[in-house]
């Protein structure tokens, strides 16, 4: 972005300069948008600059030493020139708006990707990430400065997921750390938090033992809290929210360790993250290399010239051997089979990906359509409804099973729409197919139905729409590969929550549930459809299907399937319905959490149990669910569990963390 600068071009104390980033604007060469997030010391807007996207990051000065921050800050930003820091474009620093403009990155920052978006990284993709990040460490420390905040929220990611590492707010100069401890380091600016302050104490949890016990810090604390990040990275969990520090602690975090007592595990008895395993796809020496970065003695640990020497030939040694695997794929079948039973092998064993065939016969459906359309627009003439503020989490374990089923997905601002909503729960069965496909198909569909139908209607035909493009695509595959195999036919139960201001609309189709939790008490807002339950038995009989008792239950056809609505299950169609019953909820201030799960949780664990165990865990989405699918997993669930927790309201800091 290239901008026309006002001489003289510098801030109005003249203390920050810069040939090539205008340092003021006019007012109409920008416009502020809305805000994509708030922090104590600034609030960062989504605006135009000149015609183009940009995030603006808008400090709050309520002192002069607020003041002298943001000066400090920007003649650091002027002097930074490399491809893996936030670029800055522009900044206005002059009286009466003092602001940064930087560089819009799509993909958003890399905690939010990875437990908001819940996005699962390739090997390849998080060493690269840990390699780019790395380089850019390495470029500042070259250059004498100590970012001091390194950590996944400050660490944004471009549209082909290439790291920026971002704000510069609490760096300072090598030469400056000599005079720098926690008592005044935290006088001249406090951590920013960003995502994890909601998930505990803002950034403790990536700070340095040296830092926690108030010595002198050094370039070395960068390393620990690189190593940290990293981590959290190859883990997917948030640090020491997935330690078991006794047998009935479900984490560090449920123990209510204060801020004071984690700090003191950390330098005293050299807690840490629980490290990056084989699970994971991390090699032997990226673990020892994460360790060495967190080691309790800053003089252990490696410098980033070391770490780049060590992770570059990690990383082309993952990307050779991929590209080895792709060329030179094995069937895995054995050899003295014939050609006939070796092809109707592979028909099964050659994956079809369900999850790529769900996604791309949903978009070709809709590719007539907007691509980004907008749905659901607002119709109220008065004042604005009630609008819940939401965060939202998810945990999904296959439990005692030998395969996941299960899948599941998060939407919050559906179709960028700041009140739209939109949450799913598939549990599978006679196989995964059915889930995967519909993971992916669904929320195409809908987001294609919502500029034209009403929620519920909409959410109606998206199911049914999922439920036949999915058997279609079963025809086509039997056909394609001409397997014989003719007693395949997957299905799954699904279940899907849509908030559209202050409106909750749930449809379900199956025995997974939601549960709204309004001023302490669970109110259930969907019914299981099974054999069990008399109107079912009677719809599926009248719609010509067959109900016996087996064993113990009643079920549906030889295939004694228990649900009496699913997607897919082709061979009892019609009478196995895929219409989903749907609720509707007027959302209110008492309206606390949403809790949506597969069987797998309500088999073993009650509504009210819920409740219990949410209100005596810390009021973090994730964690929640975490800590529930766990408890179901102790009292003996035989299934796969997922869940989905959805906060309605903001939960304060003293909830959160107690």
């Amino acid at each position: 972005m290239v901008m026309e600068i006002m001489e003289p071009n510098t801030c109005v104390r003249g203390c920050c300069k810069s040939k090539t980033i205008p340092l003021h604007l006019l007012p109409s060469t920008y416009t502020l948008l809305s805000p994509i997030a708030k922090g104590s010391e600034s609030v960062v807007y989504e605006a135009i600059l000149n015609g183009k996207k940009v995030a603006v990051k808008k400090p709050i000065l309520a002192t002069s030493d607020d003041l002298d921050r943001f000066h400090k800050e920007l003649q650091l930003l002027c002097k930074l020139d490399d491809l893996g820091i936030a670029t800055l474009v522009a900044a206005h620093a002059r009286p009466p708006n003092y602001m940064f403009f930087f560089q819009f990155y799509e993909s958003g920052d890399l905690a939010g990707k990875l437990h908001v978006q819940e996005w699962i990284p390739s090997l390849k993709e998080m060493l690269h990430i840990s390699l780019k990040l790395a380089k850019s460490l390495q470029y500042l420390h070259n250059l004498g400065i100590v970012h001091r905040d390194v950590k996944p929220a400050n660490v944004l990611l471009d549209r082909n997921l290439c790291p920026h590492l971002s704000d510069f707010g609490l760096a300072v100069y090598k030469k400056d750390l000599k005079h720098v401890s926690v008592e005044n380091w935290r006088s001249s600016g406090k951590p920013t938090g960003g995502f994890h302050k909601k998930n505990m104490v803002g950034t403790l949890i990536y700070m340095a033992p040296e830092i926690l016990r108030k010595d002198i810090q050094s370039e070395k604390s960068d390393v620990y809290s690189f190593g940290i990040t990293i981590n959290e990275l190859f883990t997917g969990v948030v640090p020491y929210t997935d330690l078991r520090a006794e047998a009935q602690a479900h984490t560090v975090l449920e123990m209510n360790y204060s801020e004071q007592q984690l700090a003191a595990a950390v330098v005293s008895q050299g807690l840490r993250p629980v490290l990056a395993g084989s699970e994971s796809g991390a090699p032997d020496s990226l673990a020892k290399l994460i360790q060495r970065c967190w080691d309790a003695d800053p003089l252990n640990r490696p410098s980033f010239d070391d770490i780049i020497a060590e992770l570059d030939p990690i990383t082309k040694h993952v990307c050779e051997e991929q590209e080895g695997k792709v060329l030179q794929e094995p069937s895995g079948l054995p050899t003295d089979l014939s050609s006939d039973v070796i092809s109707n092998l592979q028909s099964y064993q050659e994956a079809v990906n369900w999850y790529v065939q769900g996604e791309q016969l949903s978009k070709d459906a809709s590719s007539a359509t907007d691509s980004n359309p907008r749905i659901w627009h607002d119709s109220s003439n008065g004042a604005a409804p009630y609008n819940p503020t939401l965060s939202s989490g998810s945990f999904a374990t296959c439990g005692r099973r030998e395969s996941m089923e299960d899948t599941h997905f998060l939407m919050p601002s559906m179709c960028r729409q700041k009140n739209v909503h939109l949450f799913g729960i598939f549990d599978g069965h006679r196989g995964a197919a059915a889930a995967e496909f519909s993971v992916r198909a669904l929320p195409r569909f809908l987001q294609t139905l919502g500029s034209t139908l009403s929620p519920s209607d909409a959410l109606t035909e998206a199911f049914m729409k999922t439920d036949i493009a999915f058997r279609d695509e079963l025809i086509v595959q039997r056909n394609v590969k001409g397997t014989t195999e003719k007693n395949w036919h997957p299905g799954c139960c699904a279940n899907a929550a849509l908030i559209v201001e202050n409106k909750l609309f749930v449809a379900n189709a199956g025995d997974c549930r939601t549960i709204l939790c309004r001023a302490g008490t669970s109110f259930l807002l969907t019914k299981d459809h099974t054999a069990s339950c008399v109107e079912e038995r009677e719809r599926v009989i009248r719609a010509g299907g067959q109900v016996k008792w087996q064993v113990d239950n009643w079920r549906v056809g030889t295939a004694a399937l228990q649900v009496t609505r699913s997607i897919g299950d082709d061979d009892l169609k019609p009478a196995v319905t895929a219409e989903p019953e749907i609720t509707e909820t007027t959302l209110t201030s008492e309206d606390e959490y949403l809790v949506m799960a597969s069987d797998g949780l309500w088999d073993v664990v009650s509504s009210e149990d819920v409740i219990s165990i949410i209100r005596d865990t810390v009021k973090e989405p994730g964690m929640c669910s975490k800590r529930l699918a766990t408890e179901a997993a102790e009292r003996g669930s035989k299934d796969n569990i997922t869940v989905i927790v959805v906060f309605l309201r903001p939960v304060s800091t003293a909830e959160r963390i107690y």
